[in-house]
């Protein structure tokens, strides 16, 4: 398990971007399982939408990538580097995620060449899917 503060060592997102709050469990530059609880006092709340606040779809993808940077940034030879986005891919939208929730997010990693890679990605809130696909990545 990883605390707020471990999870600062491996990956270079800060308040208020840094969408994880701890990690169950890792395994470098295969998996990871993260968690995030969504709070009313996220500043996007205030928009989205007012009176029926919803997490945006791009902040659930950017958790998700956020864990799966966990899995890659933890491996030693990629210490001190950044993940950025390569692409997003078959992604779907399930269920709804508001505050209150409690937001399981995992990572398989599928596809590894060089700097480049692909996982599998998947957001469940209570069991039930909320976003599911596949994310690529690019290691700087």
């Amino acid at each position: 398990m990883l605390d707020i503060n471990e999870i600062m060592k491996i990956i270079p997102q800060r308040a208020p971007f840094l969408m994880i709050d701890k990690v169950e469990e890792f395994t470098p530059g295969e998996s990871c399982v993260a968690y995030k609880n969504v709070c009313i006092n996220e500043p996007h709340f205030a928009g989205h939408f007012p009176n029926q606040p919803i997490m945006p779809g791009v902040l659930i993808v950017e958790a998700l990538a956020q864990t799966g940077a966990v899995a890659i940034l933890s491996m030693e030879e990629n210490k001190g580097k950044n993940a950025l986005f390569g692409g997003i891919d078959k992604f779907k939208f399930k269920k709804q995620v508001v505050p209150g929730d409690t937001l399981k997010l995992e990572i398989k990693i599928i596809k590894r060449k060089g700097p480049i890679g692909v996982g599998e990605a998947i957001a469940t809130v209570d069991g039930k899917v909320a976003a599911k696909g596949e994310l690529t990545f690019a290691v700087v």
